[in-house]
């Protein structure tokens, strides 16, 4: 195994635990749930409003991992000018990872621009942090770190 993958390979397994998370830009929550409970079969955990992001969010199980459906209450969501660019779908893959000052910390450390240089609150009570897609070769990557025993 070459240098660099055991690098990446030691960095990747100290940081990150799993992928917590996909994150999908929708224009209404309730026109694409039947899709993702009636069609594609997955089980609605929750629904709630994330008023600092001024969304709507909606996760569904998808094995150890979760979707996180996201509809905008604002055209000045960050999530309305994502469908307005871009239209629907992917948004951000969330990261799950523990010790998140740590790891805001360690990104910056390794070159990596961040949108949020300390955690803030996001959906479930989760803390969280947006890493800057210019660093992360144009994916919007979310640290998340949950509190012991949250599911959703």
């Amino acid at each position: 195994m070459s240098t660099f993958a055991i690098h990446v390979q030691q960095g990747v397994n100290a940081m990150i635990k799993k992928i917590d998370h996909i994150g999908i830009a929708v224009r209404s929550l309730e026109e694409v749930l039947p899709f993702y409970t009636n069609v594609l079969q997955l089980e609605l955990l929750g629904v709630e409003e994330v008023a600092s992001q001024k969304v709507k969010v909606a996760f569904l199980k998808l094995g150890e991992s979760k979707l996180e459906l996201l509809e905008p209450l604002s055209s000045e969501s960050p999530v309305a000018q994502f469908i307005e660019k871009r239209g629907e779908g992917i948004h951000h893959v969330a990261l799950g990872v523990s010790s998140i000052e740590d790891r805001i910390q360690e990104m910056q450390e390794r070159g990596v621009r961040m949108i949020d240089e300390s955690s803030r609150l996001g959906a479930a009570g989760a803390h969280i942090a947006f890493m800057h897609p210019k660093s992360a070769h144009g994916v919007l990557y979310e640290l998340c770190e949950k509190k012991l025993g949250a599911e959703v």
